[in-house]
């Protein structure tokens, strides 16, 4: 029985050449440095070949766009032609994400898969010049990777034209629900026609994902292989007991214990990843931020510059929980603990990719015992918070002398100490001393009230006595009168 067709079919579907996809792709496969399938890819690739609709459910960082990506680039083959024509070149296949990050990543591994084909591709997406956009989505493009917002923009604008779509994909279906994109999603969903195959794929399945697959998805296949909400097992998560004064520096002495190269670093506002990040700077650690405010240039060159190893930590907000796929990314910090518990899930899938190791840490205050309960319930795991040992990172300052110093120096001070006596202050350093101020106080005059007195005694006392002057305070010179006389020579 072990030679049998029927045991060796698992067993088949574990490298990419055994798929029927077409030579240029799996020589794109190749050249990407892929030669076996993660197991969303094994599951989910044959099916959606098959035409079926896919609700597709996996940890983030297992490869969900490549099992998505090469079928449909393989279906749609078909339609390959060299016109240069754009009505020969239709929008086939529409790729909807949450966010800027992902959708850039998710046209970056189509252009990939689709280098050695004739089949375009287009990325639109809000925060960056529109033009440029509509002049590329006029020449063509078979595949359109987009979010919500700036496709109805295009769709308004008519560059956009989805009446010929075939397939339509919607990635981290939970996380476009989760920021409100339901009115903008069924309404691109009614540019589209009725007959197309629709793929759901995303790293948790929520009642309202159930309930949006229900009415967009026809008898759809659920691809699932691993628990819904569940964290890798090549992550290790640990959670400190700490105070918000002391956070800084529990991740300045992780980076150091653990020997970081490189962390991403979560926080929940806006506000919050830009003074951290700037903290983070005077520490003397190279630090960007990436966030909502940041305009799409800003926030492309700061990841760009992370992923290059520019940039030591990357401070971001769950703008960068999703998508983001960073090559052996070693740590993940939960500066704040995340408000909604399945954030917690994608921001430390940011590690531990592709089944490489990692580390999460979540930084816990005495406020946050709620939601990591959450966290806890979501996850289905006890969570341990551990204490913490912070290492002395003051300066040392020198010690002040103390008396007993100066008798240590000065044996007789201390012989007089051990009879008994007080010992004596240090001398005061000689130098150019002024008799003046050594003299005892003597009151001006006769002690008479000034308003007692005449007026020619006035004019006596307020004239300059030049007996008791000190030698060190020169006499006043006698300068003549710019007006002509009255003056003499000093």
């Amino acid at each position: 029985m072990v030679d049998s067709p029927a045991a060796e079919a698992p067993q088949a579907v574990e490298r990419f050449d055994t798929l029927p996809l077409d030579p240029k792709l799996l020589r794109a496969v190749a050249e990407s440095g892929y030669a076996s399938m993660t197991p969303i890819q094994a599951k989910a690739i044959p099916v959606v070949l098959a035409g079926r609709d896919v609700m597709g459910a996996a940890q983030t960082g297992t490869g969900k766009t490549a099992a998505f990506t090469l079928p449909l680039l393989q279906r749609m083959l078909a339609h390959e032609n060299t016109s240069m024509s754009p009505a020969r070149h239709p929008v086939r296949a529409l790729v909807l994400t949450p966010t800027r990050e992902l959708a850039d990543q998710v046209a970056a591994n189509v252009k990939k898969y689709a280098q050695h084909t004739m089949l375009r591709s287009a990325v639109v997406f809000g925060g960056i010049d529109i033009k440029p956009q509509m002049e590329e989505l006029r020449k063509g493009v078979e595949v359109l990777i987009a979010t919500p917002g700036r496709l109805l923009d295009h769709i308004e604008g008519k560059t956009a034209v989805l009446n010929q779509v075939e397939y339509v994909v919607l990635d981290e279906a939970d996380r476009m629900l989760d920021i409100g994109f339901l009115p903008d999603l069924q309404r691109i969903l009614g540019y589209l026609p009725k007959e197309r195959q629709t793929l759901l794929f995303s790293a948790t399945f929520s009642p309202e994902i159930r309930r949006l697959a229900s009415s967009y998805l026809q008898e759809p296949v659920t691809v699932e292989v691993a628990r819904p909400n569940a964290t890798a097992s090549t992550v290790e998560q640990r959670f400190y007991s700490v105070t918000d004064d002391d956070k800084r520096q529990v991740v300045r002495q992780l980076l150091r214990e653990r020997e970081l190269s490189q962390a991403l670093v979560f926080v929940n506002s806006k506000i919050g990843a830009a003074r951290l990040a700037r903290s983070f700077e005077r520490d003397g650690l190279k630090t960007q931020a990436l966030h909502g405010d940041k305009s799409q240039d800003e926030r492309l060159k700061a990841l760009a510059a992370f992923k290059r190893g520019e940039v030591e930590l990357l401070v971001a907000t769950d703008v960068a929980a999703r998508g983001l796929d960073i090559a052996d990314l070693p740590g993940v910090f939960n500066f704040d603990v995340p408000f909604n518990a399945e954030d917690y899930v994608h921001r430390i899938g940011r590690t531990g990719r592709a089944g490489a190791s990692g580390l999460a840490v979540t930084l816990v205050t005495r406020d946050d015992s709620r939601m990591v309960a959450e966290i806890e319930r979501l996850i289905r795991r006890k969570i341990e918070i551990e204490p913490i040992e912070l290492e002395d990172e003051r300066p040392r300052r020198p010690r002040r002398r103390s008396l007993d110093d100066d008798a240590e120096e000065r044996p007789e001070a201390a012989a007089g100490a051990a009879g008994g006596d007080r010992p004596r202050p240090a001398q005061p350093r000689v130098g150019a001393i002024d008799p003046f101020f050594d003299r005892p106080y003597e009151p001006a005059g006769s002690g008479e009230a000034t308003w007692e007195r005449s007026p020619a005694d006035k004019a006596a006392a307020t004239m300059p006595v030049r007996q008791g002057l000190s030698p060190n305070i020169r006499p006043k010179k006698k300068v003549a009168s710019l007006l002509g006389g009255g003056g003499g020579r000093g």
